[in-house]
């Protein structure tokens, strides 16, 4: 039987009974569902279909990615207890051990696929054809470029208007793959290992995409649609006990924050939020440093709050998340942002470069 979409406009919910409430989305992150792949990108079998099956036993909407956010943006409301499901780099093992549940279950998702290997017929990775049959019930596919790049960084001798080349040609040749081999594009990105600059997100706004980032969160219609996040589901987050809570996340209150850009140096890093006007639990807000504890502190006046790390971040990328409990206590406001500090030895693009 093939699937139908339950998701295209609000009537539909009206006439299931499911109450539409909601405006903002959560949305899971998945790699490979295996039990013999690298444990920090994977969920076993076991695990992946314990999680399908609490999102239907709880009563969870799950929702095609791409409507739901169209909806967001135009102030269309969600339904209650809304969620999208979502994978990453297109392996074969979504196919063999995941698209089973969820066809059982009647739930949308999408894989955003790296077309490199797909085209060179890598055996570990999902063929045309299994896409074809996953769109029957469901699925869709979006872009992950075509190798999988760090979008940032600058290869041996190349200059920056031969990255800004290389970029345009990771994205838009999977953006033609997607119309050749399927017809149609969501036009929705994930940046490889979530990293991205104004530069890049300046790019995506211009063609129209939406992209995705590598930060925990929740979506609404204050996120920027060029760098939006997600809530990993695998790996050290696959427990369902931490997972639930997380489906139960709302976006945090701001009018704004500032990060001091994209890239953290051999300073901890620091940032500031601007929460609105409301009554909310602002002395119980907490803040974690990846591989730090808790971040310090410090209210400049009743909503502006300055978060700093305790000391620098080592090479690679690190975070701060930060949860407030709703006045209910049921539920946690969340707000997650990533830093990239860079290798001396690593060419990194970083938005002090100017367009030659």
């Amino acid at each position: 039987m093939t699937f139908k979409k339950s998701l295209i406009s609000c009537a539909v919910f009206l006439f299931s009974g499911a109450a539409l409430s909601q405006d903002y989305l959560p949305i899971l992150q998945y790699h490979h569902v295996d039990a013999s792949t690298p444990r920090s990108t994977s969920v076993s079998p076991a695990e992946f279909r314990e999680h399908m099956d609490y999102l239907k036993e709880a009563g969870f909407q799950v929702l095609d990615l791409a409507q739901a956010l169209t909806n967001i943006r135009k102030g269309v409301v969600l339904p209650d207890k809304a969620v999208a499901i979502t994978f990453d780099d297109a392996y074969r093992n979504i196919y063999q051990n995941g698209f089973p549940v969820l066809k059982q279950h009647e739930f949308p998702f999408t894989v955003f696929i790296n077309t490199g290997p797909i085209e060179n017929k890598h055996r570990s990775f999902l063929t045309w054809e299994q896409m074809r049959e996953m769109e029957k019930y469901g699925g869709v596919f979006a872009n992950h470029t075509v190798n999988h790049p760090y979008m940032l960084r600058l290869e041996a001798g190349e200059s920056t208007a031969q990255w800004r080349q290389r970029m345009t040609e990771e994205v838009n040749t999977v953006e033609r793959l997607l119309i050749e081999k399927l017809g149609h594009s969501p036009k929705m990105l994930v940046y490889p290992y979530g990293e991205s600059n104004q530069e890049i997100r300046e790019q995506v706004a211009q063609q129209g995409m939406i992209a995705f980032g590598q930060q925990s969160g929740v979506v609404n219609k204050d996120s920027d649609f060029t760098n939006l996040p997600r809530f990993p589901a695998a790996g050290k987050y696959a427990k369902l006990s931490t997972l639930k809570t997380k489906l139960n996340a709302q976006p945090m209150p701001l009018v704004s924050y500032q990060d001091g850009g994209d890239f953290a140096s051999s300073n901890p890093v620091s940032m500031t939020l601007n929460f609105k006007e409301g009554n909310y639990r602002l002395k119980e807000l907490s803040c974690y440093v990846s591989g730090q504890g808790k971040a310090s502190l410090t209210w400049q006046d009743e909503t502006t709050l300055t978060v700093m790390a305790k000391s620098a971040f080592p090479i690679g990328r690190g975070r701060i998340n930060c949860t407030m409990p709703d006045k209910t206590g049921r539920h946690y406001y969340w707000f997650s942002n990533v830093w990239i500090r860079a290798a001396a030895d690593q060419s990194y693009v970083t938005e002090k470069v100017k367009k030659s």
